[in-house]
């Protein structure tokens, strides 16, 4: 089974239990979503009635918890650690790993030095085994460490949940998409038209040169047959009849 598909079962679990529970028992929902180690897509779950309902509750960090874990970094959670709940190894490392996933999408050749300071990281051995075991082994990126160049070339990444500034410009790139789209099936489409109407008129035309071929057949038949009767009649019958109707010359008697 891919990623995608986990994370669709994964979601739809989180989502279903999210929309039957409140309170202290959702924001245990939330801690379980945020350690889950093969979740990473969270706005489904955020758009929960239930969840949303957590603002100004006093389990509303855990909304927060939520909110940063579908679009914040690491950095962002100790920029404002005070605020929200104090995570597990699990959901360290997860925050991590959407940290990566964030700098890939700006980027596709992270230098060791960025990505250390983003993680937290002490050493190139200690970064380079994060981005293997944690990362590529999860599926969540592929790439090539570069240690000579001290950098990670991103072939792959998996996209991380849209944030709200995000969603008028992805929505202006897919109508885009969508216009270009139209008008490339239109010009398709004349295509289409324009080979069926040469084939149409290739198809008349063989049909035309065929015919004209069966015509060109038949009068040289016909003409061979005339000479071949011409040629193979009897000969010499009418030179017979002709010398049968004149008249006999006498023979003259010899002297």
């Amino acid at each position: 089974m891919d990623i995608e598909e986990k994370q669709a079962d994964l979601i739809d679990y989180f989502v279903k239990q999210a929309q039957s529970l409140t309170g202290a028992s959702l924001a245990g929902v939330v801690v379980d979503a945020t350690s889950h180690p093969s979740l990473f897509a969270f706005s489904e779950i955020l758009s929960v009635p239930n969840v949303a309902e957590l603002q100004g509750t006093e389990h509303s960090k855990y909304l927060d918890l939520l909110q940063l874990f579908a679009h914040g970094t690491w950095n962002d959670y100790k920029s404002n650690a005070v605020s929200l709940p104090i995570l597990a190894p699990d959901q360290v490392r997860k925050l991590k790993q959407l940290s990566v996933l964030t700098l890939a999408e700006t980027s596709k050749v992270l230098p060791y030095d960025q990505l250390m300071q983003e993680l937290d990281v002490s050493n190139v051995r200690e970064l380079e085994d994060f981005l293997i075991n944690e990362c590529m082994y999860a599926g969540i990126v592929r790439g090539k460490l570069d240690q000579w160049r001290r950098c990670f070339e991103v072939q792959f990444a998996a996209g991380r949940d849209l944030r709200p500034a995000q969603l008028d410009g992805m929505i202006q790139t897919l109508s885009s998409w969508l216009a270009t789209s139209d008008n490339l099936l239109l010009t398709i489409q004349e295509k289409i038209r324009w080979a069926d109407t040469m084939g149409e008129l290739e198809k008349k035309h063989r049909k035309e040169v065929e015919d004209r071929i069966d015509e060109v057949k038949k009068n040289l038949k016909a003409d061979m047959d005339l000479r071949g009767h011409e040629e193979y009649s009897e000969p010499g019958v009418m030179d017979y009849e002709e010398d049968r109707s004149r008249p006999k010359r006498r023979r003259q008697p010899l002297v």
